[in-house]
């Protein structure tokens, strides 16, 4: 009956690493051009596992490391480099955990958000509300 236990606690181990790992595979995309946007959106396997795994990680590891920069705060104020540690210990959690687009890598983030400043700076409406 352990043996079963452990099977099924390593099956699901497995496999949540699983989808960890596919929610933050990199993908090379040129920038210069208007690359395909299937390869540039998230699969389902992806939101599923940002949505259960990635995200809750990201939002304890904001909390943690917003408690770790508030006890180091007063060393890094001598140091000289507050921001620095605010961007590594809070920031860079938080965007992760929370304006990341939902499944994206940080490649196809940063391809979204280009495209939609790219469109916004053209005038090209991207949803389907009709202003009048």
């Amino acid at each position: 009956m352990f043996l079963v236990s452990l099977k099924k606690n390593a099956l699901a181990l497995s496999l949540g690493m699983a989808l960890l790992a596919s929610s933050h595979l990199s993908i090379a995309v040129d920038f210069s051009d208007d690359s395909d946007e299937l390869e540039n959106t998230p699969s389902m396997l992806a939101m599923v596992g940002d949505v259960f795994l990635v995200r809750p990680a990201m939002t304890a590891i904001t909390a943690l490391g917003t408690a770790a920069f508030v006890v180091t705060l007063p060393f890094s104020a001598a140091g000289g480099n507050v921001k620095e540690a605010a961007t590594m210990l809070v920031m860079g959690p938080a965007h992760e955990a929370f304006t990341r687009c939902l499944g994206c890598t940080e490649t196809q983030d940063r391809w979204k958000k280009q495209r939609e400043a790219k469109e916004s700076v053209n005038g090209i409406q991207t949803d389907t509300a009709v202003n009048y």
